[in-house]
């Protein structure tokens, strides 16, 4: 499969040190299977960085995910499992991750998403009422999160 990033340079080699820290899953690298989605996401980059949009594609055997070789973790919706994970990884600004997953996929918590995380963060709202908003926001999108040097030699740049 055809894996997308989206950013303001061009990515000849993955560099995990470059990655920040308190991310949706973490510290890592970020892809997505939809094109228009990395166009987005260099786009906003843009907005904030300057530079020009950049899309680099690569190539992951999505087999891998079920072999066994690497640890990955799958969230196929939102949850409760999912936006706690989400939380206290977005909490976590340390260069130490707060799991041993190689490789995750999941929803993207986008601004609307991440909004309402802010709304759980500040108790503002509690988990339930987090989880039945963002049940019924349209536009689920999901990303790849690859966290480790194992992750990273699955994919072969294009």
């Amino acid at each position: 499969m055809i894996l997308y990033h989206g950013s303001n340079v061009a990515i000849d080699v993955i560099d995990l040190s470059k990655s920040r820290p308190g991310k949706d899953f973490g510290k890592g690298f970020y892809l997505s299977a939809e094109k228009q989605q990395a166009i987005e996401m260099a786009e906003s980059k843009v907005a904030f960085l300057g530079g020009e949009p950049i899309v680099t594609e690569f190539e992951f055997d999505s087999n891998i995910i079920a072999s066994g070789k690497l640890n990955v973790k799958t969230f196929n919706e939102y949850s409760e499992d999912w936006a706690r994970f989400v939380y206290d990884n977005r909490e976590n600004f340390s260069d130490k991750p707060i799991h041993d997953y190689d490789i995750i996929y999941g929803p993207i918590a986008n601004d609307k998403v991440g909004a309402q995380i802010r709304n759980f963060k500040n108790g503002n709202i509690n988990l339930d009422e987090l989880l039945r908003r963002i049940k019924y926001l349209k536009g689920i999108t999901f990303q790849y999160y690859f966290g480790t040097e194992a992750a990273i030699q699955t994919l072969h740049k294009l």
